[in-house]
């Protein structure tokens, strides 16, 4: 009854060792595969003023009537993120919460631009409760940074300077726009490109 017991105990504590050795070894291979995948970012296009330009103020008047400029010097806003949107884009409509949570956490002033009708424009800043945020709607704005494509996001400072931009599907996307800002580089696809070139 004693050699059984003991012959369990050692039995236990050998399984228990195993499970510590093999948890270890999971840990370093997690930790080899989150350096090998790269971060995924926004994906940034050739078109439109390139990312450290500064961007021309283009006077437009917001849907309820205010007039305003976009790009341009603007003091007291450190960054700017304008999102390019549309009412018949449903990812656009996926993504406008995870915007309006993520300039809210990183501080940032959000304006959504978009060109359809007005009443339109409308409904769907009533459904997104984008009441408080400003909206231009028009063509203007949307030709000045060549977007092809939405949902499509563009970062600028105070100066108005072009930090980042690119095509935009989740929040992970918005925030690689930050991230290649306090990283000095145009996009997260620059950095990739570095890091292979550094491997090769």
């Amino acid at each position: 009854m004693v050699l059984s017991l003991l012959i369990s105990t050692v039995l236990s504590w050998i399984v228990i060792l195993l499970l510590g050795v093999a948890v270890l070894a999971l840990a370093r291979q997690v930790g080899v595969l989150h350096m090998r995948v790269a971060p995924a970012g926004a994906l940034t296009t050739a078109a439109g003023p390139a990312v450290g330009s500064s961007a021309t103020a283009i006077p437009v008047t917001t849907l309820d009537g205010v007039k305003t400029t976009v790009g341009g010097h603007q003091h007291g806003t450190p960054l700017r993120l304008l999102m390019f949107v549309s009412a018949s884009c449903p990812l656009c409509k996926a993504l406008i919460p995870m915007a309006k949570s993520f300039a809210r956490d990183e501080r940032v002033q959000l304006i959504f631009i978009g060109d359809d009708d007005v009443a339109v424009q409308r409904e769907m800043i009533a459904a997104q409760g984008l009441a408080g945020y400003q909206f231009i709607n028009g063509p203007d704005v949307g030709q000045a940074y060549e977007v092809a494509k939405l949902p499509y996001a563009v970062l600028m400072d105070e100066h108005g300077t072009i930090l980042s931009k690119g095509l935009v599907n989740s929040r992970e996307h918005l925030e690689s726009l930050v991230i290649a800002h306090e990283m000095g580089i145009g996009s997260v696809q620059d950095y990739i490109g570095k890091l292979k070139a550094v491997v090769a």
